[in-house]
């Protein structure tokens, strides 16, 4: 069985979610960057409400995703959501990143076959590319914090997992912004991958008061698997019991781990940093770890850095699908987003 690889989150983990006194004397080290961090994003904020700072206009109709702290609330698929929904009824969805690392503009591209993706940290101008290349309404991914650009419909995602979490600002906690930038907010996501259902809800409930429209909850959840190169469909129950090294480059590995030894598969886990660039060696480990385990399990994220580099003669790694289960609010939530998808429908028909 292969080994386990270096943890490089174990320390954010520590600094973010111990309460031991260590972990506390370094919180408050940082505490002079956090407070930095928080007064300029609160300068920000009101740079932008009270119109020191231009807001860009978008030349579709604009659906926004984001997230209050740093990674791993499930954003990505939730955004690959809409554009999904919006390809449904008949709609060329763009989605628009900022494009680092380069792994989520390949899942929305593999994911959505009918967007137009356009990874650029010039949202504006990705915007233009993406209506140029015939999208119809835009989705833009990760951009929460991105106030220079409008948007029809502005959409912050919640963790449910971030109750384990210390509520400091960065760098001393995951915190980008406080719950005060839930005002902004016209619709709330609360996700959860390896928290209770009851948690979830009752964080969704405390919220709701700071959002003007529907708050739902999703559970991301992991059914089946998919063969990296072949696309071969796995049941999550053919891996019960099995040996299986679960590899990822994401910001929340607990949580893709809890999610498959959830299907009852006996895991052990190799985790690089997120957005980490394979090197060589690391497919050659995988490839390794491949032939000693019964699967090697990896992200959507991680498929598309190692789909064309994977050996021939290895068993190839299971891709972890994440099907999303609407446990609350999915009606409200569809109801405010079809209101904006009707208007790219009226714009396509007025310019027909």
């Amino acid at each position: 069985m292969a080994k386990r690889r270096g943890d490089r989150h174990r320390l954010i983990r520590w600094l973010w979610t111990s309460r031991r006194v260590d972990a506390r004397l370094a919180r408050l080290a940082l505490l002079p960057l956090a407070m930095l961090w928080r007064g300029a994003m609160g300068v920000r904020s009101t740079a932008f409400r009270r119109g020191w700072l231009d807001v860009h206009d978008m030349p579709l109709p604009t659906v926004a995703v984001g997230n209050l702290t740093v990674g791993g609330s499930g954003k990505t698929p939730i955004a690959a959501w809409i554009a999904q929904h919006a390809a449904g009824r008949g709609l060329v969805p763009g989605i628009l990143l900022r494009g680092y690392g380069g792994d989520e503009a390949g899942v929305h591209s593999h994911q959505v076959p009918a967007a137009v993706v356009v990874a650029n940290p010039d949202r504006a101008a990705g915007a233009a590319e993406a209506a140029a290349r015939g999208a119809q309404m835009l989705v833009l991914d990760d951009a929460y914090q991105r106030q220079d650009v409008w948007r029809d419909l502005n959409i912050a995602v919640v963790s449910a997992e971030t109750s384990r979490a210390v509520t400091w600002p960065l760098p001393a906690g995951p915190w980008r912004e406080g719950l005060e930038a839930l005002d902004r907010a016209d619709a709330l996501i609360v996700t959860r991958k390896r928290a209770d259902a009851a948690g979830a809800l009752e964080m969704a409930r405390r919220l709701a008061p700071r959002v003007s429209g529907p708050v739902a909850v999703v559970h991301l959840v992991v059914r089946r698997y998919t063969g990296m190169v072949s696309g071969r469909s796995v049941p999550a129950e053919a891996l019960v019991g099995q040996r299986i090294v679960a590899a990822a480059a994401i910001a929340d590995p607990d949580a893709f781990v809890s999610q498959l030894k959830a299907t009852g598969a006996q895991v052990q886990v190799a985790t690089w940093k997120d957005h980490h660039v394979y090197r060589d060696e690391d497919v050659a480990w995988l490839a390794h770890a491949a032939r000693r385990a019964d699967h090697v399990v990896i992200t959507r994220k991680d498929a598309v850095k190692l789909r064309d580099r994977w050996p021939a003669s290895v068993p190839e790694p299971l891709v972890a699908e994440l099907d999303l289960d609407w446990e609350e609010g999915l009606d409200a939530l569809l109801a405010t987003l079809d209101a904006v998808l009707d208007g790219a429908l009226d714009r396509l028909l007025v310019n027909l």
